[in-house]
């Protein structure tokens, strides 16, 4: 079972996000653990306080590195020895994605760290994190919506927490392309209807089919994604070619 940590100051967010839904069925089933730790507790200053000015001037407030240690060292002096990695949430870090959670997935425990005001000490970076991490080229607030979405990615990826491993194996981004168009009942809705493959019974057409709306959707949409899988899979876009050649003629 896998356990996620996450250093906070506003635990309660954590708890409300991680809380619902198939992340909070998988906890409340024991497939995995969340806890989110509230490092004001851990805060040596009468008044709880976490942070401070920055040498140097400049706007704004800065985490200091004691609480967020002490929360550290509370956390992990009571866990059992296990594979861990310590993340922190930084738009600095490497951008997350679908690789990466599945790294993350082999590890026993994960501690994410939320930055919050203008971030961290950096000596606490230097003294406890193995990694940062961004989830994208953009700012927010504060680390914890970022730390929710890679605890959910990687999550979701684990035994017990999804019915079977086709729900994420074969899914839109896991599988390398974008997921195809898709339907359910009423047949007809305000005059569109589902394509006639998808009812046909034909499993085979109907893989095809699939295929064929994941690569046309990938290569509109995403370019990068669909130049990747091009190159992985040069024996299917020959055969494409070929058909398309042939339909032409």
């Amino acid at each position: 079972m896998m356990r996620f940590d996450i250093m906070t100051l506003f635990p309660d967010l954590i708890t409300t996000v991680l809380g619902e839904s198939i992340i909070g069925r998988a906890q409340k089933s024991g497939a995995i653990e969340v806890h989110a730790h509230n490092i004001r507790d851990y805060s040596e200053d009468k008044h709880r306080r976490v942070d401070d000015t920055p040498y140097g001037g400049g706007m704004g407030m800065l985490m200091a590195a004691p609480p967020i240690y002490n929360c550290f060292k509370a956390v992990t002096d009571a866990l059992p020895e296990g594979k861990r990695r310590v993340i922190y949430m930084s738009p600095r870090g490497s951008v997350f994605n679908h690789e990466k959670a599945r790294e993350l997935a082999n590890y026993d425990n994960l501690v994410i760290l939320c930055g919050h005001y203008e971030g961290v000490d950096a000596r606490i970076i230097e003294e406890i994190v193995d990694e940062e991490i961004s989830i994208g080229d953009y700012v927010l607030t504060g680390g914890e919506i970022p730390a929710c979405i890679v605890t959910d990615a990687v999550a979701r990826l684990l035994p017990g927490v999804l019915s079977d491993s086709e729900c994420y194996e074969k899914e839109s981004i896991a599988s390398g392309l974008l997921e195809y168009p898709q339907y359910t009942r009423p047949y007809e809705f305000h005059g569109m209807t589902v394509p006639d493959v998808l009812i046909s019974g034909h499993h085979e057409n109907i893989d095809k089919w699939r295929l064929e709306q994941s690569l046309e959707i990938t290569k509109t949409n995403r370019p990068d994604l669909y130049e990747a899988w091009e190159r992985a899979h040069p024996k299917v876009e020959k055969k494409k070619a070929a058909r398309r050649k042939g339909a032409d003629e």
